[in-house]
């Protein structure tokens, strides 16, 4: 009795202590603590709030009741996406664009972060740097307009300059074929520079004297690269990848719409325009919330399990 006495006081002591050092260290580093507070006001009021709306999934959610009188449907909503016979459409061409990015796009970054890391004249580096940067900042309006004014079969420059030369016109916009790797094609273009920053940052940190190390022992630069700066900035490529995994099931609403069209309806309809259409134009705000919950527990699901398996071959991981 006397011992169990005993630790309880051990742990009460342990928690005023700990409650102590807690306080201290807020009044200590109040100012680095006034800095974060805007991005956790962000997460508590955009992202952790808005997760109370889940429950509508399960409900026949009707906005004149409200999410406490709705009545209660259970798994009927999940039962009806997953018995629909676009749910394999959906699901093939999310994953098939989003796979193409992740074969296609995100190794880039890294080979041309690797290529800038290269360039010894800083001028000509920061000017590389700022152009492949700038289309990260032209919105998908543009982009959209660009790829018509380009590919466009009547009037598109590429088709145009075909046909002087003599061969057929392509039909880019309205070729199921061609949909794919067109949309895979914009996002290396707009995003690849701009992927290019963390690798960059990442660079930096590697320990010159390794560098030094290497040149002395007669390493070339392509032997330097592979021993030296891909082992360096390897857990910043791992964490980017179980991240990029987590949104494997969002391709972009905003792209993918302005470049659908009837012709290409088939490999076009992806998660995000289906909740479009049900959702917003026609009101089914249970369905596709529960549609989007399905799209949130893989998203988790698989970086729960590219996490473990980055431990597991002895990375850090995300968490």
């Amino acid at each position: 009795m006397a011992m169990d006495e005993a630790k309880l006081r051990s742990q009460a002591v342990v928690k005023q202590r700990s409650g102590r050092m807690l306080w201290s260290d807020l009044k200590r580093d109040k100012y680095l603590y006034l800095l974060v507070l805007p991005g956790i006001v962000y997460f508590l009021v955009f992202k952790y709030y808005p997760m109370w709306g889940i429950i509508i999934a399960f409900q026949d959610y009707s906005p004149y009741m409200g999410v406490w009188n709705s009545a209660w449907v259970g798994m009927e909503h999940f039962v009806r996406f997953f018995t629909n016979p676009s749910f394999y459409i959906l699901f093939r061409n999310t994953m098939m664009i989003s796979l193409l990015s992740l074969v296609f796009f995100f190794p880039l970054p890294i080979v041309l972060a690797l290529c800038m890391n290269e360039v010894g004249n800083k001028y000509w580096k920061r000017t590389v740097q700022s152009i492949v940067y700038l289309p990260h900042f032209l919105s998908w309006v543009i982009i959209a307009g660009i790829t018509f004014l380009l590919l466009s079969q009547s009037s598109g420059v590429v088709n145009m300059m075909l046909e002087r030369m003599g061969y057929a016109k392509i039909d880019f916009l309205t070729n199921e074929n061609y949909f794919w790797g067109l949309l895979t094609a914009q996002n290396i273009w707009k995003d690849t520079g701009w992927g290019t920053i963390i690798f960059l940052a990442a660079m930096t940190g590697i320990d010159s004297q390794l560098y030094e190390a290497a040149k002395i022992d007669g390493a070339s630069r392509i032997r330097q690269i592979w021993h030296i700066t891909l082992p360096g900035i390897r857990n910043v490529v791992v964490i980017l990848l179980i991240l990029r995994l987590g949104h494997i099931m969002d391709v972009g609403f905003e792209q993918v719409f302005l470049m659908s069209n009837g012709a290409v309806a088939g490999v076009a309809d992806v998660f995000e325009t289906y909740v479009y259409r049900n959702g917003i134009q026609q009101g089914q705000f249970s369905y596709t919330t529960a549609v989007g919950l399905f799209k949130s527990v893989i998203g988790l699901a698989l970086v729960v399990w590219a996490n473990w398996t980055a431990k597991r071959f002895g990375e850090e991981g995300v968490y």
